[in-house]
């Protein structure tokens, strides 16, 4: 394991930018698209979520790994993301009740990481320039070999991650003697928005990315929740025009993440892929509605069209960002729909955006 952890790894961006570091995790070569995330707690549930498919993450906390890993901290069955760049990786611990080293939790799960960057500059050139692909390896060091096979990666815009992280197979959750029944879209959804909704009484049924809408209807849902995911939403015909039936019917529909970019996708909105995104637990946003702030957790490389909300005479917005002004909440005139572009579940986060469960389980009560 020592030597390892002392093994040389190299990053390579698209721009051509070269970083040299240490290994962490398997030996071996990794691609995607790098981002960041400003979040200093909460790795192993940001590690495990399946928006982070398809990415390369740079954890902006300098010490990561120094509470270990514990099986319950998860977000989905496996780590997610392609791969992790640290300034201080660690393999010591210091949680009792952790039940392995981050080291360790890597190389089960087959994660390339390095170790020993200076992220700071890494995130400043990436606020800078913009999100890119990028490839990690600690297996070669041929410079040009390297940028050979990061160039024939494909970019996020336009990519369909989605389908690949959805349930293959449908199952339940929750009090099946329920009156409060939830049909729920999987393209990738966190196993706490789940718990949210079942710790308030729902009863959840979770179906693949393309089922149909008389497929769904046939659980006879009191209302339908459309979840996070990875990848660009503009591909996910199918589920658009799934939404657009749930939307005639009227029952109660709730959007997070992806399900809200692809609500606004339904309303005739388009979605841009953001020059770096929202990734962290301290973003700030206003509710319109009530005037109140919450501090937020955000995960997304898409956003929805500000112009053309402004112009639509369904879509109201409902929730901006305090930082740059983009859109992160929006409702349906005259439906029982509406949607948020961050995650109210906030795990890892403050659970300042909780009541939006409430309110959605309350739409339902109320039919």
């Amino acid at each position: 394991m020592t030597d390892i952890l002392k093994s040389k790894a190299i990053l390579i961006l698209a721009d051509g930018t070269i970083i040299n570091g240490t290994s962490f995790g398997i030996i071996g070569t990794t691609t995607g698209e790098i981002c960041f995330n400003t979040g200093m707690t909460g790795y192993q549930e940001v590690f495990t979520d399946p928006s982070y498919t398809g990415q390369v993450l740079i954890m902006n906390s300098v010490h990561t790994g120094n509470y270990g890993v514990k099986e319950t901290d998860v977000e989905s069955d496996s780590v997610k993301v392609k791969g992790v760049i640290g300034r201080n990786l660690e393999e010591k611990y210091s949680r009792f009740i952790a039940e392995d080293s981050l080291h360790s939790y890597f190389e089960k799960q087959n994660i390339v990481a390095i170790n020993g960057v200076d992220t700071r500059a890494l995130v400043a050139h990436i606020r800078t320039k913009g999100a890119m692909n990028c490839i990690i390896s600690s297996e070669m060091d041929d410079v040009e070999l390297l940028k050979k096979q990061l160039a024939e990666v494909p970019s996020m815009d336009g990519l369909e991650l989605a389908t690949t992280v959805s349930t293959q197979e449908t199952y339940t959750l929750g009090d099946e003697k329920s009156a409060i029944r939830v049909a729920v879209l999987d393209f990738g959804i966190k196993k706490n928005i789940l718990n949210c909704l079942v710790e308030r009484g729902a009863y959840v049924k979770v179906h693949n990315a393309n089922t149909s809408f008389e497929e769904l209807e046939k659980f006879n849902p009191t209302g339908y929740f459309i979840s996070n995911g990875p990848g660009d939403p503009a591909p996910l015909k199918n589920a658009i025009e799934t939404i657009k039936k749930i939307l005639k019917v009227n029952k109660p529909l709730f959007g997070i993440c992806l399900g809200h970019q692809l609500l606004a996708l339904a309303n005739g909105i388009p979605t841009f892929k953001m020059p770096n995104g929202h990734r962290g637990l301290n973003h700030p946003v206003k509710n319109i509605i009530t005037g109140k702030s919450e501090i937020t957790t955000q995960n997304h490389g898409f956003g929805i069209d500000e112009i053309a909300v402004n112009n639509s005479p369904n879509v109201e917005i409902t929730h901006v960002n305090l930082n740059d002004g983009s859109i992160e909440g929006i409702c349906i005139k005259n439906k029982n729909a509406f949607s948020v572009q961050y995650h109210p579940e906030a795990t890892p986060g403050p659970h300042d955006s909780r009541y939006l469960f409430d309110d959605f389980v309350g739409m339902m009560r109320r039919g």
